[in-house]
């Protein structure tokens, strides 16, 4: 699986000098031969993959609000052992959103490594971001113990102030 997360990190192209020192990093921990994956809520080992993905619907973006964290996120979940990430978004848009994921682009398409906020706090997440279609006209049944609530935001409009640090930049690689 190992080559497989790597392939993942590797046809991220990157938007800006962060992403490429961000993939870089990356590339380097996957081929450590570190621990990849959570083994312990919330921080081992203190570095893991998680897989974002936000869900749009031309000019918006669905973001939840996390109970957690305190922010709106896009959903997403920590990849388990032995899963591809792609197969993390799909079980965790079932668990979470309660829909199917439709790949808008196959692979991510933007990677970053940040120190995560809030309640479980003081771990690094790589995070690879997918973006699956969405319909905003369609019932969205959440996963109400883990949200507060979910919104579809124009992209104008995204909180930034109160979501994860790197959302602008992925906004601004979405929508170039």
């Amino acid at each position: 699986m190992r080559a497989h997360i790597r392939q993942e990190i590797d046809q991220v192209v990157p938007v800006d000098a962060k992403e490429d020192h961000a993939k870089h990093a990356a590339l380097r921990w996957v081929d450590s031969g570190a621990q990849l994956c959570r083994l312990e809520k919330p921080a081992n080992p203190p570095q893991h993959l998680v897989s974002y993905f936000v869900l749009v619907d031309e000019e918006h973006v669905l973001l939840v609000d996390h109970i957690n964290a305190g922010l709106w996120l896009p959903s997403g979940g920590h990849v388990e052992c032995g899963e591809h990430p792609r197969d993390t978004v799909r079980r965790e848009v079932l668990e979470e959103l309660r829909v199917s994921a439709q790949f808008i682009h196959e692979g991510p398409v933007f990677l970053t490594m940040t120190e995560t906020v809030g309640k479980t706090a003081g771990h690094i997440d790589v995070s690879l971001w997918y973006v699956l279609r969405g319909y905003r006209d369609a019932p969205i049944d959440f996963d109400r113990s883990e949200f507060n609530s979910i919104r579809w935001f124009h992209r104008e409009q995204l909180p930034f102030d109160r979501s994860d640090p790197e959302m602008g930049r992925f906004v601004r690689k979405l929508y170039g």
